[in-house]
């Protein structure tokens, strides 16, 4: 398994730990549509749930869980490329599912740029393997694609 320390934000978090999951999620979706100021993490910690991961000092990864809409939640779980195959995705992942069936989800969805080969196998192996949706956003180059929980 892993020695991850895991810490939850919220809107009040500590500037340091809201600049750290800005900084892991900026890097690990590098589009411009997906990037996101100190503001929007602040706010986005007031209604989702995220995550912030931790390697003794080091944060290596983050997570994402939108609440159930109509039944369905959001789970997003991301690791610096230094730190993946190790598990910690893994242990990141199935923490952040655990808390979407909390809040109630009946169906779970996952979002992943498709030049994101590595996320979509992590993904595909998880269990993602419906494809709900593909677009492309304003000034990307790529797509996301919807993956369902099987």
């Amino acid at each position: 398994m892993t020695d991850l320390r895991i810490e939850t934000l919220t809107g009040d978090s500590d500037a340091t730990l809201l600049a750290a999951w800005q900084l892991l999620h900026n890097t690990i979706v590098p589009v411009d549509s997906a990037y996101l100021s100190l503001e929007d993490v602040r706010e986005r910690a007031g209604r989702n749930i995220l995550e912030l991961a931790h390697l003794g000092d080091e944060p290596i990864g983050c997570t994402t869980v939108r609440p159930p809409r109509e039944g369905t939640a959001t789970v997003i779980s991301r690791v610096l490329p230094a730190h993946r195959g190790r598990g910690h995705g893994t242990a990141l992942y199935e923490r952040a599912l655990a808390k979407a069936r909390a809040l109630g989800a009946t169906a779970v969805e996952t979002v992943v740029l498709t030049s994101n080969t590595a996320g979509l196998r992590f993904a595909e192996r998880a269990g993602f393997t419906v494809e709900v949706d593909r677009y492309r956003l304003d000034g990307d180059t790529v797509d996301w694609v919807e993956l369902r929980l099987a």
